[in-house]
């Protein structure tokens, strides 16, 4: 990126065992800019703080920089890493990135990105010319080989499955460059390094995961980790963080973001306690052709759909779209326990289940305009949030309407999961090449011609007595179960944040918050204010939108209302957790605003919003709760901020008598 003048060496040590070289240094840099910049700047040269890390163990070399000069309102971070490739080790891979952070640069920001581009680019090409150079230089010094570093004593294997053992071999289980970054979010080097080491115990792969390659096994690690440092508290087991990788082909970026989505939703709609809440309707338990039975020739979980007689416009207007939705959800979660129990019977990983759909019956009143809808919507709601949680899907006795259906719901399904469907016409499901080939004879229901008793229900017609308004509809029980959720979500944009008022009576009473960031970065900051806040909402203007506004742009900081914390930043994808205990009485405020954002309101903005441009987005739920009645929940635990980034003159919270403490979950 620059052309050095000279470097000075800071620090250069190794490890006990010989096995890392650590060197860092201080390097003096020319760099390539107009004269006119360089002059309004007042500096020639930049001064770039460099750390070398050779680490003979795993076989590889990390370089890590950053600027010096300008830090405070320039950020260049650099990372390089080589590593010998998981498949073959005549191969080296090399990973670079780079980030670059403006906050103010004499108003040459613009100059300054460009400028900061164009020479990364050529400082990429000029790598690449500088590895051959030494490379050439090893090889007419007749060095072409160097032998693998033994270590003193080899550490032994964790006997803990569910624990990660450290680094026992030389093997490096990588992936590649584009498979490592993790949007805003990545794992930041040496940790990033240290979980690209890490194994899983063998056993445990094969116990409870499947088949898993070298680079599989890195993602699947380096996933867990990014989800411990943003999702402490609530990380998912390791066959659920599996689905959404191979969702995404193991892509790590697509796959946190799908499985964040997910994790947000299960919170807002409260999805992790359905099967303890959720009780079908009789209408449902006695209408609702579908049940589990068994399970298929490999252990699957096997679930019987009789699709083509069900009263599918009878239910919707008895029942209702949301509440379909959510026992077909109650059916997928119960799916995944299933999964879990014959993993254990059958000591082998069942991750998905078979579901085996009857057809027959199937004509054109299934294709009732709202049912169809109904029918899209459970599933992308599905593929979503269950992800390869299909193992097979069998339909037999397809009609000649079939290809119609299939014909408006296959562009919503994955292609991955299409892969999967098995679709058998008139009887050819029978003998071999049919369900034989897939689930035991002495298990085919005796609906299809087999000889077992299966108790899935019958379906039939739905009585018109059933059917409710639309009014009743929205009103219903079973739906308030599902719509009613104690999050909220907010829009937060530049220069408008948004805010939640809570009266305080007592001192010393606790202020909790629980957040997820959906969309966006985000800095969230407690005041207490001496006086009343007019409400500004700016849903009346723009009805789609929750922003609410507290504080008046004619209030001063210090004297009408005053800071109780430092602000803190958080990343989009990040959930929150945390507590304040309160000092005095009066009205607090919770104020989350768009990270970088400007100080004016959203009286001058809001007229300038193009639609969804420059748009956070949070669902969060707070709650005030009295002193005696708090147990510690929140400051008994560690406050951890190593995922968070503070604003210039912040200074970070901790767990005191008095104050917050911030939980990434």
């Amino acid at each position: 990126m620059h052309t050095g003048v000279y470097s000075e060496v800071l620090s250069d040590t190794w490890s006990e065992d010989g096995a890392v070289h650590t060197i860092q240094r201080s390097c003096k840099l020319s760099v390539d800019a107009p004269r006119l910049l360089k002059k309004i700047a007042g500096v020639e040269v930049v001064y770039f703080i460099q750390k070398n890390t050779l680490n003979w163990r795993e076989r590889t070399l990390l370089i890590e920089a950053h600027n010096e000069t300008f830090s405070n309102r320039v950020t260049v971070l650099e990372t390089c890493l080589y590593s010998v490739h998981p498949d073959n080790e005549s191969w080296t891979c090399f990973e670079q990135s780079a980030s670059l952070d403006i906050k103010s640069f004499f108003g040459f920001e613009s100059t300054v990105e460009k400028i900061a581009m164009k020479q990364y680019t050529a400082n990429i090409k000029r790598g690449k010319e500088i590895i051959e150079y030494y490379l050439s230089e090893l090889i007419s010094e007749g060095v072409t080989e160097i032998p693998r570093w033994t270590p003193p004593l080899q550490p032994p294997l964790s006997s803990d499955p569910y624990t990660i053992a450290a680094p026992t071999s030389t093997e490096l289980h990588t992936a590649s460059s584009s498979d490592i970054s993790l949007g805003n979010s990545t794992i930041q080097t040496p940790q990033l390094l240290s979980t690209l080491t890490d194994k899983l115990d063998a056993d445990y792969i094969e116990r409870f995961l499947g088949q898993l390659t070298p680079i599989q096994e890195s993602c699947l690690i380096q996933l867990r980790a990014w989800l411990q440092q943003t999702h402490r508290g609530k990380i998912p087991k390791d066959e659920h963080i599996l689905r959404f990788l191979r969702a995404r082909d193991f892509n790590l970026e697509k796959a946190r973001d799908m499985l964040c989505q997910s994790l947000s939703w299960r919170k807002e709609f409260q999805v992790d306690t359905i099967l303890n809440s959720w009780m079908p309707p009789s209408c449902l338990q006695e209408y609702y052709a579908g049940g589990w039975h068994h399970q298929d020739s490999e252990g699957r979980p096997l679930y019987i759909l009789r699709l083509g007689q069900m009263d599918t416009k009878g239910l919707v207007k008895a029942l209702g779209e949301e509440a379909l939705l959510r026992h077909v959800l109650s059916i997928n979660e119960e799916g995944q326990k299933r999964c879990e129990e014959n993993t254990k019977i059958f000591g082998r990983p069942i991750t998905s289940w078979t579901c085996l759909v009857d057809l027959e019956g199937l004509n054109m009143r299934h294709l009732w305009r709202p049912g169809v809808k109904a029918l899209l919507r459970i599933i992308e709601v599905v593929e979503a949030n269950y992800p390869e949680t299909l193992g097979r899907l069998l339909i037999v006795r397809a009609p000649r309407v079939f290809p119609v259906l299939w014909t408006l719901v296959s562009p919503f399904i994955n292609e991955n999961t299409r892969q999967k469907f098995l679709v058998y016409s008139g009887s050819n499901y029978l003998g071999s090449g049919g369900l034989v080939d897939y689930i035991q004879s002495e298990i085919i229901p005796d609906f299809l011609g087999g000889d077992c008793l299966c108790e899935v229900p019958e379906g039939g017609q739905v009585p018109k007595s059933y059917y409710q308004t639309e009014v009743e509809l929205e009103n219903a029980d079973h739906i308030r179960l599902w719509t009613d959720t104690i999050y909220q979500s907010a829009q937060v944009f530049k220069g408008a944040p948004h805010e939640v008022m809570i009266e305080v009576v007592e001192e010393s009473s606790v202020i909790t918050w629980d957040f997820d960031i959906l969309r966006g970065d985000i800095v969230f900051n407690i005041f207490h204010s001496k006086r009343t806040p007019l409400r500004k909402d700016t849903s009346t203007a723009l009805p789609e939108l929750n922003n609410v506004q507290l504080i008046d742009r004619s209030w001063t900081l210090g004297v009408d209302y005053s800071m109780v914390e430092s602000p803190l930043t958080f990343r989009e994808g990040e959930s929150i957790q945390g507590s304040h205990i309160t000092r005095w009485p009066g009205l607090y405020i919770l104020q989350w605003k768009a990270y970088g954002s400007a100080p004016s309101r959203v009286d001058d903005v809001i007229s300038s919003l193009p639609g969804s441009a420059h748009t956070s987005k949070l669902m969060y739920y707070t709650e005030l709760l009295a002193s005696h009645d708090f147990r510690g929940s929140m400051t008994s635990l560690e406050s951890c901020h190593s995922g968070f980034s503070q604003l210039s003159g912040g200074t970070t919270s901790s767990s005191q008598s008095h104050g917050s403490s911030f939980i990434s979950r």
